[in-house]
């Protein structure tokens, strides 16, 4: 199927890219690695006058870590595959286990952390994660730049924080602290591009080694508008000591009190509050198994 006809822009800055955007506004739409774009235009969905092109500007590729301020900033349109190749990475386990679950290597080639995030998809593989090491993400206009927390950025499927002229341009993680680990699980029927019936991602930080919890964030997906926190869980957690009996305590209330899936034809609301309680239990052991 032919895609619509549009005008092509490539800015080579942020800045030239918002003041088009401000310009069109609605009419026209950025394109960073295009994996969803290009499919929804082919199916019809979108019909954009023009494409703003993010590939032409390198300040959206250059990623730093930054050891004053303790943070890594993540350039958003840094490929998939590119970012679970860079050794900065390896501290967020979590994260790099989502980005190796999306799609398939053709996809993760393209398909960049930003867009990833800006299309908004409740059963995404990175956001559980990224929300789970209490992430950032840095929104960029020709006015000016602001950071909200990626716990606020999702306000309904397909729908974010992002203004009309906004850019997302980067991800700031905190670099985790001593005796910390994360976990990332998804649930599909298939290994490769398969969409989550559930997914689940934690993050834990210990007083010190076999110490009790001093931090605990479960983010579940697929079961709500958008990425749930499992605050009822969290709590559960914070001051105990890690085990199969807490976590398996830790599951049921995740399952029971914070999750709200419904019903489709990949899967029922009861079956996914299940494996919910299930993956959260694992994804907590995981988590625990990788404290450094």
């Amino acid at each position: 199927m032919l895609i619509p006809r549009f005008n092509y822009h490539r800015p080579s800055t942020i800045k030239e890219a918002c003041e088009i955007k401000a310009e069109f506004k609605n009419k026209a739409m950025f394109l960073a690695g295009g994996t969803d774009i290009i499919v929804n235009l082919k199916r019809g969905v979108i019909s954009p006058e023009r494409l703003i092109s993010l590939n032409g500007i390198e300040e959206l590729r250059l990623h730093s870590v930054d050891g004053r301020n303790g943070q890594t900033r993540i350039a958003s349109c840094g490929t998939v595959s590119g970012l679970i190749r860079e050794k900065f990475m390896l501290p967020y386990s979590a994260l790099i286990t989502g980005m190796e679950s999306l799609g398939s290597p053709l996809i993760r080639n393209m398909a960049t952390i930003g867009g990833n995030l800006a299309t908004a998809r409740p059963a995404a593989d990175i956001s559980p994660s990224l929300i789970a090491y209490n992430a950032k993400v840095v929104l960029t206009s020709a006015s000016g730049k602001r950071e909200v927390l990626m716990d606020d950025f999702f306000l309904g499927p397909g729908k974010t924080a992002l203004n009309d002229d906004e850019i997302l341009s980067e991800i700031v993680l905190d670099n985790p602290s001593s005796y910390a680990g994360s976990a990332y699980i998804k649930l599909g029927t298939r290994k490769a591009l398969e969409i989550s019936l559930v997914n689940v991602a934690a993050f834990l930080t210990l007083e010190k080694p076999d110490g009790p919890i001093t931090g605990a964030r479960i983010v579940m997906g697929a079961v709500g508008p958008v990425p749930l926190r499992a605050r009822s869980a969290e709590s559960i957690l914070v001051g105990e000591k890690p085990g199969a009996a807490l976590f398996a305590e830790a599951g049921k209330a995740a399952a029971s009190k914070d999750s709200s899936p419904i019903d489709d034809f990949r899967g029922s609301a009861e079956y996914r509050r299940d494996m919910v309680k299930i993956l959260t239990e694992r994804a907590l052991k995981k988590a625990v198994n990788d404290i450094r």
